[in-house]
């Protein structure tokens, strides 16, 4: 009967997809970013937190994009948490970031197949919903990682980090390598950005405590994510501030223009930069001098916990309900609301980490 049911279910949704923007890697969502939905069908059942961890189950890995340096670090990190748990990893995917209505088809593959769980990174919120809520009632255990979807589409979203943690953990990091005094600014992507302006919010908030009394937010300048745009930013600032001591950019394609300003320029060395970036992107910039430290958070993690959420999962020790507690290699996490588990603060590439990563 059930693999009846699945076939029907599947063939009726193979027509239902529709294609959508995909949000790009790194860019995913965080547990700030997503409005909540009944979550009811997520969580029927009840929690044993005492359950054994079930061997020898089937986790399918769906990520936004296959042969991507990010996801392929995030997956490997889910395939080797799998394989020391005694169960099995499998990879399916598009090839192309934006094509929704193959991921809808994989995650459809997926539940044909019968696996026990699937670790899925949407490429859109809304466009899985259908085909996840048919694997969630076949009984198929459905976590979402670094971009979710509404809620009551899955089980557990695996966040990558916090609104606050990026926003503060940024301020201190810079305010570390000025010394706490001096004119700072920031370097956005576009000015309603929403995850972005929620970073600054954080930031401003940080800046409030009097450790930071001797730092100044002169300017928020945007490079709109574009990376001639952002290099000119760059130099904007430093014309309009040429006593600036730091530059805060929490966009991957800012940080790499405001660095390849810098780098080379007088302010080289001089102008402390950190945000967020990636190590393939910024190792060169590390290793000349211009920049001593940025962050991220480290896929590989984001993986391992997903595939740890969903083997909890499929073992009956947690259902994603709020509050619900259990533990992945030596941390204990927390469920949060709508079944969000945040991964933990950034880490912080420098010279002695950055050649340990490839994304």
């Amino acid at each position: 009967m059930r693999k009846s049911s699945i076939r029907r279910a599947c063939a009726a949704l193979a027509t239902a997809a529709s294609l959508a923007l995909a949000v790009t890697a790194c860019g995913g969502t965080t547990k700030n970013d997503v409005k909540s939905e009944d979550n009811s069908n997520a969580t029927a059942g009840k929690a044993d937190p005492n359950a054994a961890t079930k061997k020898g189950l089937t986790v399918g890995f769906l990520p936004k994009q296959v042969n991507n340096p990010y996801f392929t670090s995030a997956d490997k990190g889910g395939e080797k948490a799998l394989t020391e748990l005694g169960s099995k990893y499998k990879e399916v995917g598009p090839s192309s970031a934006t094509d929704t209505s193959g991921q809808v088809s994989y995650v459809n593959t997926l539940t044909q197949q019968q696996v026990d769980a699937m670790a899925v990174s949407a490429q859109d919120p809304g466009a899985l919903c259908t085909a996840l809520k048919t694997a969630m009632k076949n009984g198929i255990k459905v976590v979402t990682y670094d971009s979710d979807t509404t809620p009551g589409c899955r089980n557990a979203f695996v966040s990558q980090a916090s609104a606050e943690d990026l926003g503060r953990t940024e301020v201190q990091l810079l305010a570390q390598q000025i010394g706490y005094k001096g004119q700072i600014a920031i370097l956005s992507a576009a000015q309603t950005a929403t995850n972005q302006n929620t970073w600054i919010g954080y930031m401003k908030e940080e800046l409030k405590d009097p450790k930071y009394k001797n730092v100044k937010l002169v300017k928020i300048a945007y490079g709109n994510d574009d990376a001639q745009q952002s290099f000119q930013q760059t130099q904007g600032l430093l014309q309009q501030y040429p006593n600036l001591k730091g530059i805060i950019s929490p966009t991957t394609v800012g940080i790499k223009a405001a660095a390849q300003y810098l780098s080379g320029s007088k302010y080289k060395g001089k102008v402390k930069l950190t945000g967020l970036g990636t190590p393939n992107d910024m190792r060169k910039y590390v290793k000349n001098g211009t920049v001593d430290a940025f962050e991220l958070w480290d896929p590989a993690k984001l993986g391992d916990l997903a595939a740890r959420t969903a083997v909890a999962l499929a073992s009956g020790q947690i259902t994603g309900k709020e509050g619900e507690t259990f533990k992945a290699g030596s941390t204990t996490y927390t469920i949060g609301k709508d079944g969000v588990i945040n991964l933990g603060k950034p880490t912080v590439f420098d010279a002695k980490n950055i050649d340990q990563f490839n994304f």
